[in-house]
C-alpha cells in the first residue's frame, strides 16, 4: 500500500496527570495505531471485570473504620439477577431487617458494591474516615455493608436505623478510563420511595485522577451539615462548600 495514502500520525496524548481521556491518540491511515487499540481493549476488559467482580467483605472489614460493620444482602440473590433486575438491588432481602437496630442516629453510612466493587475496595475506607472527621459531634450508626446494592437501598436502611440522614457510598458504573470510581449519595429523612431528585451526589472519588479523599470529605461533610440544618436534600440543596473551588490535584 502506498505510504502517502496511509500516513501514520504520531500520538500526542496528554499525560495521565492532566487527563485520562483519549485525546491525541494518533492514527495509522484511517484507523487507530495498534498500541492505542490494545489500550482500548484492555480498558474495556477492566470495565467489564469491574462490573462482575465480587466485593471482598472480609478484606474491607479488616480496616478499623469497618470493624463493627453490619453486613446485609439486597433482594438480588446473585450478581446476574442484580444486573438484570435493578429493582432487586433497591430493597433488602426479607430476613435482613432484623439485623438493623433502630437508634437515635444523626447519620447512617451504607457501603454498597454497586457496579464496581473495585471502587469500594480501594476508596471506601479512606472516604469514610475523611467524612467522619468532618462530623466530630455527630452520632453515627455502625456502617452497613450491602452486597448487590443500588443507591435507593440506603432509604430502607436509613429508615430502619432511625437516622436523620443516610450517606450511601457506591461503586459507580465503570468507564473506559475509570473502572474504580466511587460515588457518594446523601438523602435527608430516608424512607422507602424517596426520589433521585431528593438526593445529593458527589461523584468520581478516585485519587489521584479524580476527587481526593480530603476534597470528598469536605464536600460531603458540608452537604450533610447543611442538609441537617435546613431539613432537606436534593435539588433544593446546592453545594457551596469551599472544596468546590479547590485547585485540581495534579
Amino acid at each position: 500500500m502506498n505510504d502517502d495514502r496511509s500516513p501514520v500520525v504520531p500520538a500526542r496524548r496528554l499525560p495521565d496527570s492532566v487527563t485520562q481521556a483519549r485525546i491525541g491518540l494518533g492514527r495509522a491511515g484511517c484507523g487507530l495505531t495498534t498500541a492505542a487499540l490494545l489500550d482500548f481493549q484492555l480498558d474495556h476488559a477492566r470495565a467489564r471485570d469491574a462490573v462482575h467482580a465480587a466485593l471482598d467483605i472480609h478484606a474491607l472489614r479488616r480496616h478499623p473504620v469497618f470493624a463493627d460493620a453490619i453486613v446485609v444482602d439486597s433482594a438480588a440473590p446473585s450478581r446476574a439477577a442484580y444486573l438484570q433486575n435493578p429493582d432487586l438491588g433497591r430493597r433488602l432481602a426479607p430476613d435482613m431487617a432484623a439485623r438493623l437496630a433502630r437508634g437515635d442516629h444523626a447519620l447512617a453510612i451504607v457501603i454498597g458494591d454497586g457496579l464496581s466493587a473495585q471502587a469500594v475496595q480501594r476508596h471506601a475506607s479512606a472516604t469514610v474516615e475523611a467524612v467522619v472527621a468532618q462530623l466530630p459531634d455527630w452520632h453515627v450508626a455502625p456502617p452497613v455493608i450491602v452486597r448487590h446494592a443500588r443507591v435507593a437501598i440506603g432509604d430502607e436502611i436509613g429508615e430502619l436505623l432511625g437516622a436523620e440522614l443516610v450517606l450511601v457510598l457506591l461503586g459507580e458504573r465503570p468507564g473506559l478510563s475509570a473502572p474504580d470510581s466511587l460515588g457518594a449519595y446523601i438523602t435527608h429523612a430516608p424512607r422507602i420511595g424517596r426520589r433521585d431528585s431528593e438526593r445529593n451526589c458527589v461523584s468520581n472519588i478516585r485519587p489521584p485522577h479524580g476527587l481526593s479523599y480530603a476534597e470528598a470529605g469536605q464536600m460531603i461533610g458540608w452537604l450533610l451539615r447543611e442538609a441537617r440544618r435546613r431539613g432537606l436534600s436534593g435539588v433544593e440543596l446546592k453545594d457551596e462548600s469551599a472544596a468546590t473551588f479547590l485547585p485540581p490535584q495534579v
